[in-house]
């Protein structure tokens, strides 16, 4: 039986949307990254990374220090993240217990404080921030009774809020410097 689960995330600055695909059979799974442009109907093939061992449910594509990244989150309840330009594979996360379910990168951190960070949430009911280039985890948001399903930065103030939603049927705003929910 073949599975395939489709992940997105848009470039602003190449204006690219890259497609996370992965495919899981009983012999092999791979996870597919494509690059469409969005003013042409032509697509082709950035590359394939491997890595992660079950299904892929969220990837993120930022750019910091003038370098692309791509982050994504996985059933086997690791977050990775990679260079899209050498495609290499920079880290790998295993601070959850249970599925990864939503990945962020955070331009809170990253305009502030200079660092590279990544949000994730999951089925463990936390919400972990990472930073990826001095590979260690900065802070976890515990306060959500069942799996956190969505994550996002709000787009004002900098990025200074995240809103997190979760099968305990509550959305939840924290204060990222504070560490603290609002609501």
């Amino acid at each position: 039986m073949l599975r395939i689960f489709i992940c997105l995330s848009f470039n602003y600055k190449n204006k690219q949307i890259y497609i996370c695909l992965f495919l899981s059979s009983l012999l092999t799974q791979a996870t597919i990254f494509f690059m469409f442009d969005t003013f042409r109907s032509s697509s082709k093939l950035i590359n394939t990374f491997t890595g992660h061992t079950n299904f892929v449910n969220s990837i993120d594509h930022s750019t910091f220090d003038n370098c692309q990244f791509i982050c994504s989150g996985s059933s086997d309840n690791t977050v990775r993240v990679w260079d899209v330009d050498s495609n290499e594979q920079l880290q790998s996360f295993n601070g959850h217990s249970d599925f990864v379910r939503c990945v962020k990168f955070s331009s809170y951190y990253y305009h502030n404080h200079r660092l590279n960070v990544i949000c994730s949430s999951s089925n463990d009911k936390t919400i972990h921030f990472w930073d990826f280039k001095n590979n260690e985890q900065l802070q976890t948001f515990n306060g959500h009774t069942h799996c956190v399903g969505c994550i996002e930065f709000s787009p004002f103030n900098g990025g200074r809020y995240l809103c997190s939603g979760s099968l305990d049927k509550t959305i939840r705003l924290w204060d990222v410097e504070t560490s603290k929910s609002l609501h």
